[in-house]
């Protein structure tokens, strides 16, 4: 089971939101094949917010969409299913969102849930630094927002 923590200090997500993003989420999860008990946190945050976090870990000076900080970057295997998973945190920037839903003609719900899910794929050690891992990484984010019913045209 994957638990989701949410941080919106500045309030810009309706709380409604929420649930479906954190149900996507799961879902991910579960057709992943996380089985174990692991946490996610997904902040939202402002254009100046992630620019500043864009610079400083990944020297790019510009806004983004969406970042994520893995926290079990380049292990193998997680072998104490006591404990609970830590995947890490996954960073979105909600103007770049409500601009991206506009320019692609989809609701702002959708964006979340791609951001989100696409943020979590990372997480999880997708990439899409060449061609072909950009192409795994994009046929599995589809793939699973189709099963899971979030379309383009929602």
């Amino acid at each position: 089971m994957l638990t989701v923590e949410f941080i919106d200090e500045h309030q810009t997500i309706d709380p409604a939101f929420l649930p479906e993003v954190e149900a996507l989420l799961q879902f991910a999860a579960e057709e992943e094949g996380i089985t174990d008990e692991a946490e996610v946190a997904v902040s939202f945050v402002t254009s100046e917010e992630i620019q500043e976090i864009n610079r400083q870990y990944r020297d790019k000076d510009s806004v983004t969409d969406v970042i994520s900080f893995a926290l079990e970057e380049g292990e193998d295997d997680f072998e104490d299913p006591s404990e609970i998973r830590v995947l890490g945190d996954i960073i979105i920037c909600i103007e770049r969102a409500k601009e991206q839903a506009q320019d692609y003609g989809h609701s702002f719900e959708r964006e979340l849930g791609f951001l989100s899910l696409h943020g979590l794929l990372h997480l999880l050690g997708y990439d899409h630094m060449t061609e072909e891992e950009e192409k795994v990484m994009f046929d599995r984010q589809d793939n699973i927002l189709s099963a899971y019913g979030l379309t383009r045209d929602q």
